[in-house]
């Protein structure tokens, strides 16, 4: 186990000895080795213990705090674990234009790649025209990428992308029950945008463990920016793997009819569609399943979970800003 998702209301993690206890009221307890808990997330009105607290700030274990659908709120992480020289190299990057840029091109071209071969994987048999005119788009909006000069053309080139791909995306989904053609969130309006929007949570946290574990700042990015501090850092090492591991996982179980319509409540107030509890818990079970499994990374000969993969693409980042080393974006085969 590397992450403990904390989702029902009302748990309690405690500690007793080596292992942490889970426990929800008239339920058998949970009893995990700290030993394997690399990451807690924690979702709305979970109780956890002091020793626990006291126990992952020694441990660097990192926890993170969410509203119950998933709104990052925060992280527990203890102040002796950052390294300063690190973070005085990450401020004096930020400043530096051609580094920005670099770093920003090579993330918008995994994203546009890694996009681009899922639709090619999803639509090799269906064989649709409308999504391999939308495949010809990408690669177009890829050779433009050369030819960029300025940050803004990369968001500009990276907003096209997205807005060809996920109409195509939606024409691939064979299950009749569920339909989808436009990306929205804040909140997500339709079953599909709710795993979706889930599915990036999960893959933002894990992210971001991985930036603190490395004595990052997680503040300090390159391409995201925005007048609040947000973990900007994370939002942009996330772009690569958003179809790689969330996309292509949220195609396949709903072809796969693992959820029904019935699977997903609306808040009235809000319009917001999101996964019932029982139905968060298959989601959670699938996604760490995706986790786990195996690809090749040119980092290292034998092959890696796509967990792994993550924290790779985190120190390949690490050594674009310590060693000079230009960045070079995950890119999943077909």
């Amino acid at each position: 186990m590397a992450a403990i998702y904390l989702i029902e209301q009302g748990t309690t993690i405690y500690k007793e000895y080596q292992r942490f206890i889970i426990y929800v009221s008239e339920k058998p307890k949970l009893e995990v080795p700290i030993r394997e808990v690399q990451q807690i997330l924690v979702f709305g009105n979970i109780q956890l213990s002091t020793p626990v607290m006291q126990v992952c700030l020694r441990e660097q274990i990192a926890v993170v705090f969410m509203s119950q659908s998933g709104r990052y709120h925060g992280h527990l992480w203890s102040a002796e674990f950052r390294d300063l020289d690190q973070e005085l190299v990450q401020v004096r990057r930020w400043g530096d234009q051609a580094f920005q840029f670099q770093v920003s091109q090579a993330i918008v071209y995994g994203k546009l790649m890694n996009s681009k071969q899922l639709l090619l994987r999803f639509n090799r048999k269906r064989k649709l025209p409308d999504v391999e005119r939308v495949i010809m788009g990408i690669n177009q909006d890829i050779e433009a990428l050369k030819f960029s000069e300025s940050l803004d053309r990369l968001r500009g080139y990276e907003g096209i992308g997205a807005a060809r791909y996920f109409p195509a995306l939606g024409q691939l989904i064979t299950n009749s029950k569920f339909e989808f053609s436009l990306r929205n969130r804040q909140p997500p309006t339709d079953p599909v945008n709710s795993l979706l929007s889930f599915g990036y949570t999960l893959l933002f946290n894990n992210v971001l463990g991985f930036i603190i574990v490395e004595g990052l700042s997680p503040y300090l990015g390159n391409f995201h920016y925005g007048e609040r501090q947000k973990p900007y850092l994370a939002f942009d090492l996330m772009e690569e793997m958003r179809s790689v591991v969330v996309d292509s996982l949220v195609v396949k179980i709903i072809n796969n009819s693992v959820f029904k319509p019935q699977d997903f409540d609306i808040v009235p107030s809000t319009g917001g569609v999101y996964l019932n509890q029982s139905a968060r818990r298959v989601f959670l079970k699938q996604f760490e399943t995706r986790m786990n499994e195996e690809v090749s990374h040119p980092d290292v000969q034998s092959k890696v979970t796509y967990r792994q993969a993550i924290q790779l693409q985190v120190r390949r980042y690490k050594q674009s800003l310590l060693a000079g080393v230009p960045y070079e974006a995950f890119l999943r085969a077909t």
